[in-house]
């Protein structure tokens, strides 16, 4: 197999391979990667796992064993590598009920199945033209550029560069598979608030926070196209504060709502995206608000952000302050949200034009190819990366 004009996009299929916006020409592809983070499944796993997650960095097990507690309380065991199987079920099930011959590989980055494991498995059946589905919806380096960065130094190591292909779908954050069921967790969840608490007025003393990882805002500003200008807080922050307008509106309930963040951990010297959802939390609770609905918008399941900052830290913090906190869910296997995944493959093996692709928000369509300058990490600069222009 030859790869097309590896100057601009390495590893790509032919139509993606000179960098346009969006692919509007079929592509073959013989298979679909499943990309995620990974997580310990075990007490013994824990201390490894995370040593994965800060390689390069030089952080003594002493202190990862501070982290390492959030694993402990819950066996050992992240609930994501369970999610991701269960994912996958989905999306084979999703592909065949609609005739869909493509089979599906799932690898992580920090533990295993590890990705370079799941080339080999890959090109061993036969599968060498991948489009890719990382388990993240948004535009920052840890949730795009970094899965990019990985199946290219992957690609080298297992000697697979020069015969596999390997597209990215564009970031979902706005397609309806994955807005619509945080739409229908907010309807839920502001009922569930009305039963709890009676005769609340939630258009004076309730509030949503819609919650999210915290970036370094280094990093933050640097999501997204530069050229479009988004400003303080970059792609990342812009796109989760667009889906939000959209849930909110098509929940249509007038509740006062806001963008929060959560899960930081750099050093205090670092600026990282505030408010802090705990801190909100208290200021709320300083204005005599009575109900919150914590809404998980940056994450695609139940995974250990979501069970321990939110269902434990956050939830801990609402009690102590006298606040009524519901969690929504998360898309999980939502079939809304499998069959949106499903959706944004076959835009690419049918190269559906972006004007016939449904989005929520005026942001989207994402790119199918990440534009030049893309989501770099302030701290390491650009590596090489497929499915994007170069750098």
């Amino acid at each position: 197999m030859t790869i097309v004009n590896l100057n601009a996009v390495r590893n790509a299929s032919e139509p993606a391979s000179s960098g346009p916006e969006y692919v509007t020409e079929p592509v073959d592809y013989d298979g679909i990667l499943l990309a995620s983070f990974g997580g310990p499944e075990g007490q013994d796993d824990v201390i490894p796992f995370l040593r994965n997650v800060t390689r390069g960095r030089g952080i003594p097990d002493e202190r990862l064993e501070e982290v390492a507690h959030h694993y402990r309380h819950f066996g050992g065991v992240s609930p994501i590598n369970a999610q991701n199987r269960a994912l996958k079920a989905a999306l084979e099930t999703e592909l065949a009920a609609r005739g869909v011959d493509l089979p599906v590989y799932w690898g992580n980055r920090n533990w295993g199945p590890y990705l370079a494991d799941t080339l080999r498995e890959a090109a061993e059946a036969g599968s060498t033209r991948l489009i890719a589905v990382a388990t993240s919806a948004y535009s920052s380096y840890s949730s795009c550029r970094q899965y990019r960065e990985d199946f290219a130094r992957e690609l080298d190591a297992t000697g697979l560069a020069d015969t596999m292909v390997i597209d990215k779908v564009g970031q979902y954050f706005d397609h309806p598979g994955f807005v619509g069921p945080f739409v229908a967790g907010v309807e839920d969840g502001l009922r569930e608030l009305e039963q709890r608490v009676p005769g609340i007025d939630l258009a004076t003393q309730a509030h949503v926070l819609f919650c999210t990882h915290s970036i370094p805002t280094g990093d933050a500003d640097r999501s997204g196209p530069a050229a479009r200008g988004f400003g303080e807080g970059g792609a990342y922050a812009a796109q989760h504060r667009a889906v939000a307008e959209v849930v909110m509106a098509r929940a249509g309930r007038d509740v006062p709502w806001d963008l929060v963040f959560q899960s930081r951990s750099g050093p205090p010297t670092q600026p990282w995206l505030e408010p802090d959802v705990n801190d909100a939390l208290r200021q709320l609770a300083a204005d005599g608000i009575r109900a919150v609905l914590l809404v998980p918008l940056g994450f695609v399941s139940d995974h250990m952000e979501v069970m321990w900052d939110l269902d434990e830290e956050a939830t801990e913090t609402a009690q102590e302050l006298g606040i009524v906190s519901v969690r929504t869910p998360t898309p999980g296997v939502d079939p809304a949200y499998v069959a949106g995944l499903v959706d944004l493959v076959l835009e690419r093996v049918h190269g559906t034009p972006p004007s016939a692709r449904t989005r929520e928000t005026g942001l989207g369509p994402w790119y199918d190819v990440c534009r030049r300058g893309c989501c770099e990490n302030a701290r390491l600069g650009f590596r090489p990366a497929v499915a994007g222009l170069l750098p």
